[in-house]
């Protein structure tokens, strides 16, 4: 441990309130480990209701400040911190690796993700653009303006420390708002490093802020204050729901980008090689702790013998180990708990007809490990089938039909990532209008870009992030009537 009582290469963990990082009022904390040692990185720091109050007043200050700044200057702000992460890319991807597990080169596409991202929003923001509606009458115009919404809280969760908090800082500062954000208490350490860019990068006091503590403490508190204009959560669907509630009651717009259980339709005619590697390595990318990863594989019954075969030898030979190691092709699982769910989904599958071919067990005494997984024949009264596994787990199941196949992959409340694995067209078409799912991949599965939106449909939540629809979910929109003297 250094000095300042963190782990070698970690994040000083502070609170950010008005322009100035402290530690913070309350005096709780709780430990941050690393999941791949079980090391302790260093202490999060727990806020009190007036520091929360404070960061409120701080946020409607701070709007005040940025929402008056033109688009231009705004956009300088944002990619002069782009500009910072760049630099400190490999510092903040080490950080990444240290808190949440995955391997290092992982984290360094997710510190690049995040770089574009910011830069992305910075130009976009230029590009907030209202309209001129022909007038009825002589001597009117009809005006529609583009505003930011007002100040903005976002929550985020642990499995892509980056990502989830870009998103949301980025999407709200381009468009003029102020933001309050409460990472994940599990793996604070990459927001930290973000928001120490963007306040070097010159942001305004009071126009970032971010928070740490007791989720449903902070989450009732400031979503209770009618400062607050919007909330935007990543997360569980449970509590999406829960801070969709309190929402209403001030009425803030809400962005939910929640939970999936991703369907991967795999046809007969499909490049089966090509198809095998591209699920192994979306399947096992952040050890399956992604809210789009490929879960449900339906495998037409004609190949489904040697696609999960060849899926299962390449699975059972990943090297699994901490992300620090440049060998490691998969990281620890973010907690014991989670290991303690895989452990579960797999006795259940079992339980319920299912085959074990590959995985299924702890590895090692030390760190959160779990091998990856393969499941065949798995039936839909599996759990896994129905709860999100959110780990290494590859659910495969055949199928006689594409009709067969939509009816198991629109078959949950969820919708956010879908894949299809063909050289039909007939079967692209077919598969585009008729999967329940904000995200599609075809034949790749990439469905995250800066520029294209991102989030899902039903249960999985409400509203976009990334492209211009993120960006006017922090915008409001003004109609003027005027009549020209």
């Amino acid at each position: 441990m250094t000095k300042s009582g963190h782990a070698e290469g970690y994040e000083t963990l502070e609170v950010l309130i008005n322009g100035r990082w402290r530690p913070g009022s309350s005096r709780h904390s709780e430990p941050v480990m690393n999941p791949a040692t079980g090391e302790v990185l260093g202490h999060v720091p727990h806020v009190t209701g007036d520091d929360l109050d404070e960061a409120l007043d701080a946020s409607a200050q701070g709007f005040r400040a940025w929402s008056v700044r033109s688009a231009l200057d705004r956009q300088s702000v944002l990619q002069a911190a782009a500009a910072l992460m760049a630099e400190r890319r490999d510092a903040i991807a080490k950080v990444l690796t240290l808190e949440m597990g995955k391997p290092l080169v992982e984290a360094g596409m997710e510190i690049d993700f995040a770089i574009a991202t910011t830069r992305w929003y910075g130009e976009e923001g230029r590009r907030a653009c209202g309209r001129l509606i022909p007038s009825r009458t002589p001597n009117t115009r009809h005006s529609v303006l583009k505003e930011p919404v007002g100040p903005a809280v976002a929550f985020v969760a642990w499995n892509f420390p980056a990502t989830n908090v870009i998103r949301k800082v980025a999407g709200a500062l381009a468009a003029g708002c102020s933001i309050i954000i409460k990472p994940s208490e599990e793996t604070p350490g990459t927001c930290v490093a973000i928001a120490r860019c963007f306040q070097d990068a010159g942001l305004p006091d009071g126009a970032l802020n971010v928070v740490f503590g007791v989720p449903d403490t902070i989450s009732r508190h400031l979503l209770a204050s009618p400062i607050p204009k919007k909330v935007s959560f990543t997360g569980g669907v449970a509590v999406g729901k829960h801070l969709t509630r309190l929402a209403a009651d001030t009425m803030k717009r809400c962005t939910m980008e929640l939970g999936g259980h991703a369907p991967v339709i795999v046809a007969a005619d499909c490049d089966l090689p090509s198809a095998v590697e591209a699920c192994l390595a979306a399947k096992f990318r952040n050890a399956g702790q992604v809210c789009t990863s490929p879960t449900r594989f339906l495998v037409a019954k004609e190949i489904y013998t040697e696609f999960t075969n060849a899926f299962a030898e390449q699975a059972s030979s990943l090297r699994v180990g901490n992300g620090l190691d440049e060998t490691t092709q998969t990281g620890p699982l973010i907690a014991g708990r989670r290991i303690d769910w895989m452990e579960q989904l797999v006795e259940d599958a079992e339980a319920n007809g299912a085959r074990l071919i590959t995985g299924g067990h702890r590895i090692d005494d030390v760190g959160s490990f779990f091998e990856p997984t393969v499941l065949c024949d798995i039936t839909p009264d599996a759990l896994a089938m129905t709860e999100e596994p959110f780990g290494p787990l590859a659910l495969m199941v055949p199928v006689d039909t594409l009709d067969a196949a939509l009816e198991e992959a629109n078959r949950l409340p969820v919708g956010l990532a879908a894949y299809a694995f063909t050289t039909s067209q007939a079967t692209v078409l077919r598969i585009q209008s008729d999967l329940n799912a904000g995200v599609v991949g075809i034949n790749q599965t990439a469905v995250s870009l800066p520029e294209a939106p991102f989030g899902g449909v039903n249960e999985t939540g409400w509203g976009s992030e990334g492209g211009i629809e993120g960006l006017e979910t922090f915008l409001r929109t003004k109609f003027v009537n005027e009549l020209v003297l």
